[in-house]
């Protein structure tokens, strides 16, 4: 869960990020993000905030909340990592419906690099695959 100080509440700063932010699209979502002066974020609350929408086109209210609760489990991981005083806005689109948290969270990651906010690195809540030697010998089973 988000805690209050870093989400979007109040439709004026939705549409403010909707109106003035760059747009980066991809095929399950769109993120929209402003990032404000350094100089007018200490004067503001300085934590990088992110809001959602989730249309009734992307499904019912069980498949809408199930999008919602991933997409924020994912921006909640990556907010630490995102400049100070930016605000996202990730809108849903209806293939989401049908994605896993992998795909969104890699759709968001594509997203969020092309608008500059994340480096290519990986971020800090996922786990890299453990990768096996190339030079070792192929596991058949287990050894007694």
């Amino acid at each position: 869960m988000l805690p209050a100080a870093a989400r979007l509440r109040r439709s004026e700063d939705f549409r403010v990020v909707l109106r003035r932010g760059s747009r980066a699209g991809r095929r399950r979502l769109v993120v929209h993000a402003l990032t404000t002066d350094p100089s007018e974020a200490a004067d503001t609350l300085s934590a990088a905030r992110a809001g959602f929408v989730v249309s009734k086109a992307v499904g019912n209210s069980v498949v809408r909340h199930r999008v919602s609760r991933r997409l924020r489990h994912l921006v909640s991981a990556r907010l630490g990592t995102l400049p100070a005083g930016t605000a996202l806005v990730v809108r849903a689109l209806p293939p989401s419906s049908t994605a896993s948290s992998a795909e969104l969270g890699s759709d968001l990651d594509a997203a969020l690099r092309r608008l500059g906010l994340l480096s290519s690195r990986r971020p800090a809540g996922d786990v890299p695959s453990p990768t096996r030697p190339a030079d070792a010998a192929p596991d058949h089973g287990s050894a007694v």
